[in-house]
């Protein structure tokens, strides 16, 4: 029992604890930097929107103003069918260049993207969320990576505006931040595993097309690892976006994206093969499969504790810590708490959120559901 115990808690700390330390050491030792410079290909920049009349015109706005050469910069917003006066709101821009592709038959992101891809003449293409707010010198700043031949994809830092401090908007920002850490510390190694899809380019070449149930970013990322180039990220590049205020709303969305990164590893489990991607197979199974199967351990690591504390003090002083963390993940559940006892209890609450949604999305996943299409902020 005791060996299932510490062999569970070392699953569940692994990911998020030793994983980034084997990752910084190796780094150290072999470091691999991105070699940035001079570039200014033409891009194309494409933005996914279905019903994001709020935010569209602020984000194509932004874009405009990007610190990039104009006639070097092509704007593509390619509207899924939205209803709600999105595309009304991205006609006012067609005199500055913007152009709308309108789809029917309502698909989802990827086959927007799939569709939008047709029509870039950009030699670099960058992705945008429908939310998303560049800082002014971020497309420059991607595509300076793209001097490095070895660079296929790059993504940057996303940070999210919120409110005051609440479960939602603080347990993500504290994710992003710790997020951030272990990709910049994974581009010293080689590759970084998952990118921000809100704020990314890739080298038009390599773009292929992602089967619709599929996380678009995620598979391309992959893709482009393996075709033997890099995956970086770059911590100058910076975008924001609006913070999810609604938890419910949080939670399915992190259902939402755990079920299609899920699939995203099958569609591209021959990466898993550590004789062919040695790099890539390690990092996979230490980034992602062993973080969504944390549940597993969690469950298992507490059943133990119970049964070991029944018999050894030792064990009745770990299950006190035990169960006053999930103590404190249950107070942070409620909406309603002080700013002093919200802050303490963030991040216990995001992480089973988190834990929470992955059990349910790996549920999914075994029972061959798929997600296409959500609604903006509500999952």
């Amino acid at each position: 029992m005791k060996i299932v115990f510490w062999v569970s808690v070392l699953l569940i700390v692994y990911p998020s604890a030793v994983y980034p330390l084997v990752v910084l050491a190796v780094g150290w030792v072999r470091p691999r930097p991105v070699r940035p410079g001079p570039y200014a290909p033409t891009v194309t920049v494409l933005i996914a929107a279905y019903n994001e009349a709020e935010y569209i015109g602020a984000t194509v706005q932004n874009k405009l103003d990007q610190n990039y050469p104009k006639e070097k910069l092509q704007i593509i917003v390619v509207s899924d069918e939205s209803s709600d006066g999105t595309d009304d709101i991205v006609r006012q821009f067609a005199d500055r260049g913007v152009q709308l592709l309108r789809l029917e038959g309502r698909e989802g992101k990827a086959a927007a993207l799939n569709e939008a891809v047709r029509h870039a003449v950009g030699e670099v293409i960058v992705f945008s969320d429908a939310n998303s707010l560049f800082d002014p010198d971020a497309i420059r700043l991607m595509v300076e990576n793209f001097a490095d031949d070895d660079v296929g994809y790059v993504t940057g830092s996303l940070g999210f505006l919120s409110e005051g401090v609440s479960l939602s908007g603080s347990g993500v920002n504290a994710y992003m931040r710790y997020e951030n850490l272990l990709r910049q510390a994974e581009t010293n190694l080689g590759s970084i595993i998952g990118v921000n899809g809100g704020v990314g380019a890739i080298r038009r070449e390599l773009y292929v097309d992602t089967p619709p149930q599929l996380i678009t970013d995620f598979v391309l990322s992959l893709t482009v690892m393996a075709r033997g180039h890099r995956v970086v990220f770059d911590s100058r590049v910076r975008s924001r976006e609006a913070a999810n205020t609604d938890l419910t709303s949080e939670f399915r969305m992190r259902v939402r994206v755990a079920l299609r990164a899920l699939q995203g590893i099958a569609y591209m489990r021959r990466l898993l093969n550590p004789l062919r991607y040695p790099f890539a197979s390690f990092s996979l199974v230490s980034h992602k499969v062993l973080r969504y199967m944390a549940f597993v351990f969690l469950v298992v690591a507490l059943v133990c504790n119970i049964d070991l504390a029944m018999s050894m003090p030792f064990y009745r002083i770990l299950l006190a810590m035990h169960l006053t963390g999930y103590a404190l993940a249950l107070i942070g559940l409620s909406t309603k708490l002080p700013p002093w006892l919200r802050r303490i209890t963030v991040v216990p609450s995001y992480l089973l959120m988190s834990y929470s949604a992955f059990a349910i999305a790996v549920f999914k996943f075994l029972r061959g559901e798929t997600i296409a299409t959500w609604r903006p902020r509500a999952g």
